[in-house]
């Protein structure tokens, strides 16, 4: 088969190499992928959000099917006009997208259909948000912009003036457009946190192995949110016991919510849980693989991916082998000085071979933000690369992820030191 991957971040080079395992892949395009991800498939400049002109190409180049790999380009209907083509492809229809491109519709959802989450309130007006965060007085509360907002758009306040701070910030100055038009204030939630991403037709419901996210920029969790700078797994925390239950009341239950409104989901759905003293319960949904979630858990995929996507596509996921290693994987990402901040681009990273790969193996090195300049690679981006290593422990893990890490240069690197810690702690 003829493959497109939608996308050009970290996320998209490992769907890529993972791909490029299957033995149903016979070309694999990327667009408008990065300088790393061109030595793994042939890029494609056509911009991810451009649905338009990503459909013609498909439809023109014959490509047999197409993974939808972000959020924007679902969300604006992408795998709507590329059926209308005649193209297959994975991620959900621009119905379905809703799940992730509404906070409101999710937490909608979940209240209609007793999907635990936290408690929560949807406003279209700050000064009916704010009366509403007065009138409770809890803090810190969580203020979230309705819409896609890059990973960015959640703010937990500390204070009656942090709230108020992020509620102008989304609905009057429009920090985030028109994502922040609308707020959902919810109650602050405590736990250890677990991400699972999970396969689905629509019916059934196939888990891939957790992962324990580090959305903070610096060192113990402090500093502004980013798109996450390193990831582990499998999570701890999340045992087989909390797996069963998480199955139960909330994995089959959304997707049987989903298929209920008349909006069935397809590829596959995120659940970012919060394991709270009452039990597991839902943070958030996103509407496709997570980044950097997928760096970790698709190289311990020992199953087809491409065979596991089609079953997704074609509604036969229950009678398709879905299958993990027990091994450990982290991921540390190397961004940009001043990231998630303003930060330069066009630094020239040393270390790495001609492949985008560190010589001599040991882990694998997904490009992120990066562009092919002058026979090597400059940054491009914010997360600029994300150095995975999959071992039989997790400290093996982590050892080669940070030796790979701190092999490669770059004016301004940055870098957590302590991803993975609580996963430690936690065993």
């Amino acid at each position: 088969m003829k493959v497109l991957v939608v996308g050009s971040g970290g996320r998209e080079h490992a769907i890529v190499r993972k791909l490029k395992e299957s033995p149903l892949v016979s070309g694999l395009y990327c667009a408008p992928g990065n300088g790393g991800i061109a030595a793994d498939a042939v890029c494609v400049p056509i911009k991810a959000t451009d649905v338009a002109a990503m459909a013609a190409w498909a439809a023109e180049n014959a490509m047999d099917y197409v993974v939808v790999a972000p959020d924007d380009p679902l969300a604006l209907g992408m795998v709507d006009a590329l059926a209308q083509k005649g193209i297959p492809a994975f991620g959900p229809n621009r119905a379905a997208a809703r799940i992730e491109a509404s906070k409101a519709f999710s937490k909608d959802l979940m209240a209609k259909y007793g999907i635990p989450t936290a408690r929560y309130k949807v406003f279209t007006g700050p000064d009916e948000a704010m009366a509403y965060i007065r009138a409770r007085n809890e803090y810190p509360v969580v203020v979230k912009a309705d819409g896609l907002a890059l990973g960015k758009g959640v703010v937990i306040c500390q204070s009656e003036g942090e709230a108020a701070g992020a509620v102008h910030g989304m609905m009057v100055e429009g920090r985030f457009g028109a994502s922040g038009s609308r707020v959902v204030v919810e109650q602050f939630l405590t736990g250890p946190e677990v991400s699972v991403l999970a396969f689905t037709d629509g019916k059934t419901v196939k888990p891939m192995v957790s992962s324990m996210d580090h959305k903070r920029a610096l060192d113990g969790d402090a500093g502004p949110n980013t798109g996450g700078m390193g990831t582990v797994a499998p999570n701890p925390f999340y045992t087989p016991a909390m797996a069963a239950r998480c199955m139960k009341e909330i994995f089959q239950p959304t997707v049987d919510a989903m298929a209920a409104e008349g909006c069935p989901f397809t590829g596959c759905l995120y659940f970012g849980l919060m394991l709270t003293p009452d039990g597991p319960k839902v943070i958030e949904y996103n509407c496709r693989f997570g980044d950097p979630e997928t760096q970790v858990v698709l190289p311990l995929m020992e199953s087809d991916l491409l065979a596991a996507m089609l079953a997704t596509t074609n509604g036969t996921l229950a009678e398709t082998e879905v299958r993990f290693s027990a091994q450990s994987a982290a991921c540390v990402v190397l961004a940009s000085g001043g990231y998630p901040g303003s930060y330069e681009t066009g630094k020239a990273i040393a270390g790495l071979g001609p492949d985008g790969q560190l010589p001599g193996g040991g882990c694998t090195v997904y490009h992120a933000g990066t562009r092919a300049e002058g026979g090597g690679f400059v940054t491009a981006g914010g997360r600029v690369l994300g150095v995975s290593a999959a071992a039989g422990t997790l400290p093996d893990a982590l050892a080669a992820a940070y030796a790979g890490a701190g092999s490669i240069r770059f004016e301004g690197k940055h870098l957590r030191t302590d991803i993975g810690r609580r996963a430690l702690e936690a065993r």
